[in-house]
């Protein structure tokens, strides 16, 4: 099962679209400014959260008072729609309201982006982030879990600004800032060995990153609700005088190291760091292999010469996933010639257009 149909209304750049797909990946090429990666975000709202771009729903709509906008799908032999207008985001699943956490079940979203380039030499915030999406794709509800911790850590963060000392006020927070941290760091462990199984199995040309989940200052990676709920406790004082939590979940990092001298991802040039992160994606798709998966390559391109271009191309045409990719021109997808859908993206001024060719 796959994306079989998406209809655009009021997003970005588009007033309307309406595209069907049969399987084959999708080439999507024209100019910068064109509505390219638009289309890419639309699809990327059939999951939970706010995206590729992290865009709140008030900022996806065409910049028009009170036009709301809307992305409906055939999706996994379900009916989706999701949409706002001057309000949250809402969720219909087969005509029925649905929480967002809903749509992780339907299909899982994958995403590459030219700012995720950056990934390795970013901040650990970064990558924290990047690594919640992959655990997502794997275990839905890994949001739960992390929604949770933050609420608790919040709340513990405004006693400790207060200079709450009691307590008595920490015992019940720190009791579910533990089950829910235990749970985020055993889905992120849980998804990191998915991937490298999938890296494993693999044969591809693209070099493998060996990834662990490093522990920041104040972090530990033991999955043990009683020994996390013991350093929350003791480390209360530390956390007072901070203003904030400083033991968690939240201070990890995700750590990446290839080839035989184990160099860190971030000493990698360029190219090799570019060809580590669609290494890591291509595992993610491949390691979702029974699920209806999404692939949205932006720009993917974008620091690879032809050899490199037409590997990736290789392995994405053998993936059972829907695949869609943006390029500037139809030349950079020369080598999906006769295996892809290529549809034609321009701008009139007003409004985006799609144009599918032959």
């Amino acid at each position: 099962m796959s994306l079989d149909r998406l209809q655009l209304a009021q997003f970005r750049s588009w007033t309307r679209l309406d595209l069907g797909f049969d399987g084959r990946p999708v080439a999507i090429h024209g100019p910068n400014g064109s509505g390219k990666t638009n289309i890419l975000e639309a699809i990327s709202m059939l999951s939970p959260g706010r995206g590729l771009r992290g865009a709140a729903p008030g900022e996806q709509g065409r910049q028009q008072a009170g036009v709301g906008w809307r992305v409906r799908a055939v999706l996994g032999g379900h009916e989706v729609e999701t949409g706002a207008q001057d309000g949250p985001r809402e969720v219909l699943v087969d005509g029925k309201p649905a929480p967002q956490v809903a749509l992780g079940r339907l299909a899982r979203v994958i995403w590459l982006v030219p700012a995720m380039d950056r990934l390795w030499t970013d901040a650990p915030e970064v990558r924290r982030r990047f690594l919640d999406r992959l655990t997502l794709s794997f275990l839905p509800e890994h949001a739960e879990a992390a929604l949770t911790w933050d609420k608790a850590m919040r709340e513990r963060n405004r006693l400790l600004r207060d200079e709450v000392s009691d307590p008595r006020w920490y015992g019940a927070l720190e009791a579910q800032m533990a089950e829910a941290g235990a749970a985020v760091t055993r889905n992120r462990l849980a998804a990191l060995d998915r991937l490298a199984a999938a890296q494993a199995d693999g044969q591809t040309p693209f070099p493998a990153a060996r990834l662990a989940l490093l522990p920041g200052e104040g972090f530990a990676d033991d999955p043990d609700p009683v020994a996390l709920a013991t350093r929350l406790a003791h480390g209360r004082n530390r956390d007072l005088a901070a203003g904030r939590t400083l033991t968690g979940p939240h201070r990890a990092d995700l750590g990446a190291v290839w080839g035989p001298q184990d160099m860190p991802a971030a000493l990698a040039s360029t190219g090799e760091q570019k060809a580590l992160l669609l290494s890591l994606i291509l595992a993610n798709a491949r390691a979702l292999a029974g699920e209806t998966v999404l692939l949205l390559l932006d720009e993917v391109a974008a620091h690879l010469d032809a050899g490199r271009r037409a590997m990736l191309y290789d392995e994405i045409a053998a993936l059972r996933a829907q695949s869609l990719l943006t390029g500037t021109g139809r030349e950079l997808f020369e080598a999906l010639e006769g295996r892809a859908m290529f549809l034609q993206v321009s701008h009139d001024g007003r409004t985006s257009r799609a144009e599918v060719e032959a």
